[in-house]
């Protein structure tokens, strides 16, 4: 089950050919442990249509690049590279996606080469550790708790310092992010990052933010995640 499914002929020179049956196995096997890898990322993930279809497909493309060099791994590993990652190199996104990518190629690769077995086994280690940890929620802790808060105050506030006192008794960490002007001048609006100490704790919070910058406006949401940040 582990050994290749090209002979020892097939891979022993550059020259030689490629069987269609085994060249069809690999293909189908990389399509559909990159349709598996898919689903795996699907799960409590946003995510978008074609880079779901990517991750798919992605697989069975870098099978094919290592296939069609016809065992010189150092060629089929260059195309594939040249081809694959510059889409992805200089466009935003998590950690996670790239992951995600990197594994996608691993198993295009190793199918490619025609060990199949090892693809399998690959995916179902690799995809399998990524899918529990999503489950458990590894590292996303502090990160449900993470809020930006906008504060609308008049101009002639001093805001300097003003809501440090109620920040630090409703949340553990807080940083003033953000200050600019608005309406013409007359308010400015500040944003901070914080992490709350309790979930269930935002009412009373904004409370207390309205009695301090004169009942005008306060927003408080998700914090948004740097787009260029790992």
């Amino acid at each position: 089950m582990f050994d290749s499914i090209f002979s020892t002929s097939a891979t022993a020179t550059t020259a030689s050919t490629i069987a269609l049956v085994p060249l069809m196995t690999g293909v189908a096997v990389a399509l559909a442990l990159g349709l598996a890898l898919a689903l795996i990322y699907c799960y409590r993930s946003r995510y978008t249509r074609s880079f779901l279809i990517t991750l798919a497909t992605l697989p069975a493309i870098v099978a094919v690049v290592i296939m069609m060099v016809n065992g010189n791994l150092g060629a089929g590993v260059a195309v594939a590279g040249a081809f694959s990652l510059v889409r992805f190199r200089s466009v935003p996104g998590q950690a996670r996606d790239i992951s995600f990518i990197f594994l996608a190629m691993a198993i295009g690769l190793v199918c490619g080469m025609g060990y199949v077995g090892y693809a399998v086994l690959i995916c179902a280690i690799l995809g399998g550790a990524n899918f529990v940890l999503q489950l458990v929620g590894f590292g996303g802790q502090g990160a449900r708790l993470d809020r930006t808060i906008r504060i609308t105050v008049p101009e002639d506030l001093d805001f300097v310092g003003l809501f440090d006192e109620v920040l630090g008794a409703y949340t553990t960490s807080y940083d003033l992010a953000q200050v600019k002007t608005t309406n013409m001048g007359s308010l400015y609006k500040l944003v901070y990052n914080v992490q709350l100490r309790d979930a269930g704790s935002v009412r009373s919070l904004i409370d207390d933010l309205r009695c301090r910058n004169g009942n005008l406006e306060v927003a408080i949401s998700y914090q948004e995640t740097v787009a260029d940040e790992l």
